[in-house]
Order: structure tokens, then C-alpha cells, then sequence
């Protein structure tokens, strides 16, 4: 979010002539009107003004005459895709972003969108697994080169990567490696660097990454699987790890189910409660980590390891692994009732 967007906020009751005096001071375009509580009541841009200027409005009039009342708003938790992606649709250079509560909490620009971060961290990404619950599909086809949306579902992981800033890139290959090798190739096409790591026996979803060369960076690296369709912010979900500074970063998705029966609360024999099919919440892995070069360097001491088990070895001995929540859409290519609601969701969200 912009840095300096606190200077855009105004009163409705701020004439037009110290609106724009505003507006030129935060060199924004927009300023961003509030209530005495946060609220946001509405925006208007200097085009506002000028059209009002035009229409014969005097500079002394309020900004609540000109201002849009009913503005397009983002959440703190969108992605920047999802960002861009309204703000080009609507022809917008400025979006305020507001909490549950519609208090204004920043200002994001398409500009500020476009300048992206460039990240040396390494991104590994899982291909090699069987498919097993998508066959036929996945008969003489992986996983991630099944066509979603008119590209292979590890092509649109890849390309979110790119428009985070991320550059480097390793996948791990196992069945029909080949195919997966031959379609990404180097990453040239893409202005990127790939290199493959091949699993000559499957080694879990950790084990391959105690094949990674010794040359890497001393930087977090984030992992995850080759079959996840998802909007999150990658470069922001970086941020939240180094913020939190433990030795890997999780992400899970809240998930809700509900029991199909009353269910029954007992002390001894006696009943003290019945609750009739009530719904549960947990927190599921959502195939998303990001892992400390530590860690990464420890994953090649072991040979076949699943990713849970291996952050359940850390908790054990005493190391942070933080929880980032996944808010944004995602999705598990898992099963082909995931894949036929993806084709229907991707022009949707991609």
C-alpha cells in the first residue's frame, strides 16, 4: 500500500479549493473522504473537480458535492492480482482499502502495483506426483500440464510467481518428467530461470528438497505443490514469515463442517445438551510453506519425508512455525470434481 495515503484523507465538509490542495500535496490523484470514525464516505480525484469546475461549481462548495459516494473498495487481504485485475476492469488508478468495519486502512495505486519488488528467494515447486485421483486424465498426462483454462495449471502457478517479483524457480520431476521439461524448459520464454530436480524414486512432499543444490541462497524459500490454483500474494506472505522470524511459515485454509445428526453431549448416562447438526471449523494445509535455509539444509540429511512430518519434527524440537491464513482463492486440483469447478471458476478469478 501506498506510504504516504493518510495525507489523502479529508472531512465531506472540506471545500473544493483545499481538496485540491490535498490532492496536490500527496500527489495522488484522489482524496479520500471520512467521517470522524474512519469511515469511508467517499472519494473524488482532480478529474472530479475539473468536471465540477466546468459545470460552473464554486471552489468554496464542499467536496460531498462532487465526490462518488459509492466507491469501488479493496480489502487488506486481496491479492494484487485481484487488485489490478478490478482496477483495470473499472479504469481506476486508486483503490482505498477499508476493514470489515469500513474504516479506511490504506490506499492502493495501479501504479504502486505495477513497480514490482524483484525476490532472489528460491520457489519450489512439486510436480512430480502421480495424479492417481485424476485418471484417465492423468494416463499419459501429469498433473500440472492438465489444461485449465486454456493453460497448463503449473503454467498459471508459474506466471502468479512472475507478477509477485519471484525469478527463480526449481520443479521437481518425476512422472513423465518429460512432457513437464520439454513444455517450461529453462524459463526463457517467461524471462525467468528453471532448473528440475529429478526424484528417481518419490520422496514425499518435503524429501525433494533435500535434492536442491548447495549453492543456494541464504534466503526463505517458498514451496509448494504443482496442483494449486491460488491468488495469494506471494510477496506478502514472504513478508509475513520474515516478519515472524521463526523457521518456516505454514498456510492453511479455514474449513467448515457440519455433523448431519444432533449430536449428543453426556455426563455418565445422563444427557446435559443436545446440539442439532452442528458446524465445525478447522484449520487445513493448504500445500503452501515457506522454509528457512536452515531448515532446507537439514531436509538433505534425510531421505523420504512428508511436509507435515517435517514441521511436526521442528514444533517438536522447539521451533516457531508460524500460520499464515489463506483468504484469497484457492483451490486443490485434487480430484476431477476439482478440476471441472475449476474450468468453471478460472475466468472468474485468473
Amino acid at each position: 500500500m501506498i506510504e504516504n495515503w493518510q495525507e489523502a484523507l479529508i472531512n465531506p465538509r472540506t471545500s473544493l479549493r483545499e481538496t485540491m490542495k490535498v490532492i496536490d500535496k500527496a500527489a495522488l490523484q484522489i482524496a479520500v473522504a471520512v467521517d470522524d470514525a474512519g469511515k469511508l464516505v467517499g472519494v473524488v480525484t482532480d478529474g472530479d473537480i475539473r468536471r465540477a469546475l466546468i459545470r460552473g461549481l464554486a471552489l468554496e462548495c464542499t467536496v460531498s458535492e462532487v465526490m462518488s459516494s459509492n466507491p469501488k473498495i479493496a480489502s487488506a487481504h486481496d491479492s494484487k492480482t485481484k487488485l489490478i485485475a478490478l482496477m483495470e476492469s473499472h479504469n481506476l488508478y486508486q483503490l482505498p482499502v477499508v476493514d470489515s468495519d469500513g474504516r479506511v486502512v490504506g490506499l492502493q495505486t495501479l501504479q504502486a502495483l505495477y513497480k514490482q519488488p524483484l525476490y532472489q528467494n528460491p520457489v519450489v515447486l512439486m510436480a512430480g506426483g502421480f495424479g492417481t485421483r485424476l485418471r484417465p486424465l492423468t494416463n499419459n498426462c501429469p498433473k500440472p500440464l492438465l489444461e485449465i483454462g486454456g493453460k497448463p495449471i503449473l503454467e498459471t502457478i508459474l506466471e502468479n510467481f512472475i507478477s509477485c517479483g519471484f525469478r527463480h524457480f526449481y520443479i521437481t520431476v518425476h512422472y513423465l518428467a518429460e512432457q513437464i521439461k520439454n513444455h517450461f524448459g529453462d524459463g526463457r520464454r517467461w524471462g525467468i530461470s528453471i532448473h528440475y530436480i529429478d526424484e528417481n524414486e518419490p520422496l514425499g512432499t518435503a524429501g525433494a528438497v533435500g535434492l536442491l543444490p548447495d549453492n543456494l541462497p541464504d534466503l526463505p524459500m517458498i514451496v509448494m505443490n504443482g496442483d494449486i490454483l491460488t491468488q495469494v500474494d506471494f510477496g506478502r506472505l514472504l513478508a509475513y514469515h520474515n516478519e515472524r522470524q521463526g523457521i518456516a511459515t505454514l498456510c492453511v485454509r479455514q474449513y467448515e463442517y457440519q455433523i448431519p445428526y444432533g449430536v449428543v453431549s453426556l455426563d455418565d448416562q445422563r444427557v446435559t445438551g443436545i446440539v442439532e447438526k452442528p458446524v465445525h471449523t478447522c484449520f487445513s494445509n493448504a500445500g503452501i510453506y515457506v522454509l528457512n535455509y536452515a531448515l532446507v539444509k537439514a531436509i538433505s540429511q534425510q531421505r523420504k519425508v512428508d511436509m507435515p512430518d517435517l514441521l511436526s519434527q521442528q514444533i517438536a524440537a522447539g521451533e516457531v512455525v508460524s500460520m499464515f491464513p489463506v483468504q484469497d482463492y484457492w483451490l486443490d486440483i485434487g480430484r476431477e470434481a476439482d478440476f471441472l469447478r475449476a474450468q468453471g471458476e478460472f475466468s472468474q478469478f485468473f
